[in-house]
């Protein structure tokens, strides 16, 4: 019980700490009209791709007409492009401006060096051990999020 207690309390410190250093890491001089939301949806848009309005709400779990919204700020902003589809219309697809894809791999550059700092002090057999109970837990949060769904629905 008291590992459980332990292993608990520094995954909510962990998450804490990890959100709170990723918006001071993230949100720069040259980024600083965005937020650490909108950066999470340049990632979800991805580099060097058109992606539709709908993949993107549901990679980041919210509704077409939230994303809409936040769409539209990126749009005003620069970070984004918004096309229409060439053979239905009403098909919106999104993809990076120019200065969305700096902002973009200034992300990913936050992500790989925080990842890169963890296995620094690791060998491979932790490395793995930490990797399993990653996959563990990423399993177990998707299971509760598909049953959370379909209780919702219910």
């Amino acid at each position: 019980m008291e590992e459980r207690n332990h292993v608990n309390g520094m995954l909510v410190q962990l998450f804490g700490n990890i959100m709170d250093w990723e918006e001071k890491a993230l949100i720069t001089d040259e980024f600083s009209d965005i937020t650490n939301n909108d950066m999470h949806i340049i990632d979800a848009i991805g580099i060097d791709q058109m992606k539709n309005m709908s993949a993107i709400a549901k990679q980041l779990g919210v509704t077409v007409g939230t994303l809409t919204i936040a769409i539209n700020n990126l749009l005003k902003k620069g970070y984004v492009e918004r096309t229409r589809g060439q053979r239905d219309k009403r098909v919106v697809y999104i993809s990076l401006s120019e200065k969305g894809k700096k902002a973009y791999r200034h992300h990913e550059e936050f992500h790989r060096d925080m990842v890169d700092r963890m296995l620094s002090c690791l060998d491979e057999e932790e490395t793995q051990a930490i990797i399993k109970g990653l996959k563990a837990l990423c399993q177990f949060m998707n299971e509760a999020m598909k049953e959370q769904e379909k209780k919702r629905k219910s």
